[in-house]
């Protein structure tokens, strides 16, 4: 059964509770529609759950009931990223219900969950890296927004949807630094250097203004109808830029793990590479100090004599 289904057969408290429980996350809270959209569907199938057990409202939820439905989830194969997904979310669901006092207690609190595993990020070497921004040497006006997107990527290590999304207000060329919406609408500056000031400056200087249209707003990159360049469009451009250079398979978000773990090899600061890539948590950040290990130690395997 889909979601909406789903959502649709819950008792009227239930579902109106996760209705407003979806405005606030939006409007309070200011979460990205991707993170309303999953959050919703673990809500609604935790929900659903409890309605299926007879529970009509959010009071009703102990920690039985949640633990019962996280085994379940289990018990049909779910991946432990899933279920640390869902955890969270019944954890942010039932906090939110305990201060709105639609539940007496926060029976989520002590909703333990499964350690999601975390596989090491893909990185490119930093000469692959370069290949890969250097390869495109069309002169058109696609060639040029290309070119810049490519280097932008890779010298800021902006994820793809804060790429998108830039203004050309956004962009200070005089101290080099952009202004980076994150994740929560959280504002952050990002560096970047003189090859990303070029491509930007050849790219408003001669492709953009041959691209823009009416739908072009201003928006720091457009599409081939003026419109703001879409995310697609833009893991399309790092694909085939890795694929002229002879790369495996290279996303977007691998620029962003290049760009992060060649800064901790160059000797700068974990903090301030949380700050760079707009991570909540350094421990989302210290992933690439493991990744750096793991570069060093195949090094040492490769080249030391004794090893």
């Amino acid at each position: 059964m889909d979601t909406r289904a789903m959502h649709e057969e819950l008792p009227v408290g239930l579902r109106e509770a996760v209705d407003e429980f979806g405005r606030h996350l939006a409007r309070v809270e200011n979460r990205s529609a991707h993170t309303v959209r999953a959050y919703l569907g673990d809500v609604v199938s935790l929900l659903h759950h409890a309605a299926v057990s007879g529970r009509t409202s959010p009071d009703d939820l102990d920690i039985a009931l949640l633990r019962g439905w996280l085994a379940a989830r289990m018990r049909q194969g779910a991946a432990r990223t899933s279920q640390a997904r869902r955890a969270a979310a019944a954890r942010a669901f039932t906090g939110w219900a305990h201060r709105s006092g639609l539940m007496a207690n926060d029976s989520g609190a002590s909703l333990a969950s499964p350690r999601a595993h975390r596989d090491l990020p893909n990185v490119l070497r930093a000469d692959q890296a370069a290949s890969l921004v250097e390869q495109d040497e069309r002169q058109d006006p696609e060639g040029v927004r290309d070119r810049a997107v490519l280097e932008l990527l890779y010298a800021t290590g902006v994820r793809v949807s804060e790429l998108c999304g830039l203004d050309r207000a956004d962009v200070d060329d005089a101290r080099r630094v952009v202004r980076v919406f994150g994740k929560g609408a959280k504002e952050r500056a990002v560096p970047y250097g003189v090859p990303a000031q070029r491509a930007l400056d050849d790219w408003l200087r001669h492709g953009r203004p041959a691209l823009e249209s009416g739908d072009s707003g201003d928006a720091l990159f457009v599409g081939v109808r003026g419109g703001r360049l879409q995310q697609t469009v833009v893991r399309r451009i790092v694909q085939a830029a890795a694929q002229r250079a002879g790369l495996p398979h290279t996303s977007p978000h691998d620029l962003r793990h290049s760009a992060a773990t060649h800064l901790l090899d160059g000797g700068a600061d974990l903090r301030a590479v949380q700050d760079l890539l707009g991570h909540a948590s350094l421990s989302s950040t210290q992933i690439y100090t493991h990744v750096s290990t793991e570069r060093l130690r195949a090094a040492f395997k490769q080249a030391h004599p004794r090893a």
